[in-house]
């Protein structure tokens, strides 16, 4: 592994209370490059506070910090400074697969030893990172006589914002991320309006918060975007809104089994609360900040995993021209006892099916969901454990003879299980069904969680549901099983320290495209899911639909986009799987598929171009291992025109630039498949200029002569 220059610096100072001063109390740290200074200080009644300046000027007022508790005092007034520890470093590390390979950690660190006053005298430390791209900050609890178990009631974090903010959120849901993120001033911020919701199998949002990450942007220019790094054994941190004092603060998920929402032992360390800094919206996507904030790798070599892209028999079900389960009636003359209806999607005549067209179109995995049984008897039921087998297949679906055959054609198989939320069942099969994938080859799992959480009274977003994450991710690594996981906990960058973990949803999907109620995502989704949503990690979107108008299946129901702002998804959305979504057949002889056959999902290097929340972006990305690059542009429901430049490429080099963009009529809901592809010549002096239609985008493939 390639390591820059390392710089350690240390100051340490012990300060008694006898010695303490009002200078003494006010501590400070400044990113390497001095634009961004977080001010730590004790106020007059001894309440920890910060605040934060970018280029001298207030970006964060002073801001309170501590905690409330069941069994004790809050953490709030009376704490004094005991001492304070000062650490630089500038180093490199390398991700094993991702948007780059090379990430640059290096920031300015202040550790704060505080104690108490008075009785008990318990101890915490404060710990900053500050970085060119942004900060973090967490709690520490040193074991300690005065402070054994602890139960947190909330903890008390304050964000105080010096402007009324354009900002971009979802509700601060406890029970899942799939909203519609909204765009509206701070002040106006109304979650408890999205209380009901049709189209989401579970939701509970008790509060006017937002989930992160949250992106912001100031009058100025200036962009913002708060979330949490490393989120472990703790609960998910949602943001309070006081839209009068344009205040922020930490409002943990909760339970309905007991009152606190996190309980700990110390020693112990919170998640890290960031702030994404940033004069464009490109440098958010830019940013290591969330990564860079979690430990160095943990489980070692993870060369078993292979980015791809892949098939499935998925969105057939969501089109209804095939199903999940197997048969619903009873037919007692079968082995299963389940007479088939003859809809079931996951065969093995199906699956042979597509891993031929996968083998022959450079795709390299196969998803199959519905291959298990239980798929009668999930939904609906309230007892919903014990329904789900994770290692016995349907009597049409010959499992170890699917994986024969991938492998035979070069296509790995991507395991399926969907949990329906009974966490019982799925953490006492886990060791057998992982042991399974591990006996056949098989590297990855597409995990699922829809339904109300088992045990009730428990949320997807809880500290409970947390640990179960955590705990699947292990077992994962254990077993050379690499984690997709859907309806899961928010990525909090835990990639780093676990690279099993590959992608997850935790946003609005492409499924809601073929049937939610309310029209599905329109076109401004992604360009505002990419500054948002896309800040804390990979996404498995499913990308790459071509029938567009979902005919003849959803008359009811479309994709809001062109087909070449479906193409630019391979480049714009980070993940190192991603799904070609639609049915093949759609696929078989289009033109413009071929760049679905050529586009990498693993990288070298990530530049983004040009772009602005909520409005468009162009991302260029360079494949992992060459010397190819390529470029996909987004807009939402508005037509732009930009003159895009290739100065991102070496000097001296020149590329085969095959480019596919919206034609002259194109447009997301009367024309949505109107397309061309064109053929030039590109060097780092190039420029040129693309029209977007609206809802539209472009994808460029740029191969090195």
């Amino acid at each position: 592994m390639n390591k820059a220059k390392s710089v350690w610096v240390f100051v340490m100072a012990l300060i008694t209370l006898s010695s303490c001063t009002t200078q003494n109390n006010e501590q400070q740290v400044s990113s390497p490059d001095g634009k961004i200074t977080l001010q730590f200080n004790l106020d007059a009644k001894g309440q920890p506070a910060y605040n934060v300046t970018f280029d001298g000027k207030l970006v964060i007022k002073p801001s309170t910090l501590g905690f409330s508790f069941e069994n004790q005092p809050a953490i709030a007034e009376n704490w004094s400074i005991k001492t304070i520890e000062q650490l630089s470093i500038n180093e490199n590390w390398e991700m094993p697969w991702g948007e780059k390979r090379q990430v640059l950690n290096h920031y300015n660190s202040l550790k704060i030893g505080l104690e108490e006053t008075n009785k008990p005298y318990r101890k915490l430390n404060l710990i900053f990172k500050v970085y060119n791209d942004g900060l973090g900050f967490r709690y520490e609890f040193p074991e300690q006589e005065a402070l054994d178990t602890m139960y947190i009631m909330e903890e008390n974090t304050e964000f105080n914002l010096t402007a009324d903010y354009k900002t971009f959120w979802i509700p601060g849901d406890w029970d899942i991320y799939e909203h519609l993120y909204r765009t509206t001033p701070l002040s106006k911020i109304n979650a408890v309006q999205y209380r009901s919701h049709n189209d989401l199998a579970q939701t509970h949002i008790p509060n006017n918060a937002v989930n992160t990450p949250v992106t912001l942007v100031g009058a100025n220019g200036l962009h913002l975007s708060f979330h949490e790094a490393n989120l472990t054994n703790y609960a998910d941190m949602t943001l309070l809104v006081d839209t009068v004092n344009l205040t922020l603060k930490s409002c943990l998920v909760g339970s309905e089994n007991h009152n606190y929402k996190v309980v700990c032992k110390t020693p112990f360390v919170t998640p890290w609360r960031t702030i994404q800094i940033s004069e464009n919206a490109g440098g958010l996507i830019e940013s290591d900040l969330i990564v860079n904030l979690n430990e160095p790798n943990k489980i070692g070599d993870v060369s078993w995993f292979k980015p791809m892209k892949y098939v499935g028999i998925w969105w057939d079900m969501h089109l209804g021209t095939k199903t999940w389960d197997y048969g619903a009636t009873q037919d007692m003359n079968s082995a299963s006892g389940k007479k088939p209806h003859g809809r079931h999607g996951s065969t093995t005549a199906y699956a042979k099916k597509l891993i031929d067209f996968a083998a022959a179109h450079n795709i390299g995995g196969l998803l199959v969901e519905g291959w298990n049984t239980g798929w009668e008897n999930w939904i609906g039921f309230e007892d919903r454990e014990g329904v789900f087998d994770f290692v016995t297949p349907y009597p049409d679906y010959d499992l170890k003879e699917v994986v024969r055959y991938g492998k035979e054609k070069g296509v790995e198989l991507i395991m399926h299980h969907e949990t329906s939320a009974a966490t019982q069942t799925y953490t006492n099969q886990l060791d057998t069904a992982f042991r399974l994938m591990e006996s056949l080859g098989i590297h990855s799992v597409k995990t699922g969680y829809v339904g109300k959480i088992l045990p009730k009274g428990e949320y997807h977003h809880g500290q409970y549901m947390v640990n179960h994450y955590h705990q699947v991710l292990e077992t994962g690594a254990k077993y050379k099983v690499a984690i997709n996981a859907h309806e899961p906990i928010k990525a909090t960058g835990k990639r780093r320290t676990y690279p099993n973990a590959i992608a997850r949803e935790g946003l609005r999907g492409q499924e809601f495209n073929a049937w939610a109620s309310d029209g599905g995502n329109p076109p401004e989704h992604l360009p505002i899911v990419a500054f948002t949503r896309m800040l804390a990690g990979p996404i498995d979107f499913t990308p790459g639909i071509f029938n567009l108008k979902l005919d003849p299946y959803k008359k009811d129901n479309q994709v809001n986009t062109t087909l070449c702002h479906q193409l630019a998804l391979y480049v714009v959305i980070n993940s190192p799987i991603q799904m070609a979504a639609d049915l093949i057949e759609y696929y078989q002889g289009h033109p413009a598929f071929k760049f679905i056959e050529d586009v990498a999902v693993n990288w070298e290097q990530t530049r983004v171009l040009n772009g602005e929340v909520g409005d468009f972006v162009c991302i260029a990305r360079q494949e992992r291992n060459s010397e190819n690059w390529f470029v996909g542009g987004i807009t939402d429901e508005n037509e732009r025109s930009l003159e895009l430049k290739f100065d991102f490429l070496p000097e001296g080099k020149t590329y085969t630039a095959t480019l596919y963009k919206d034609a002259e009529d194109a447009h997301w809901d009367t024309n949505p498949q109107a397309y061309k592809i064109e053929t030039l010549t590109i060097d780092s002096k190039s420029s040129l200029p693309i029209t977007l239609a609206p809802g539209g985008g472009f994808a460029i493939s740029l191969i090195a002569l």
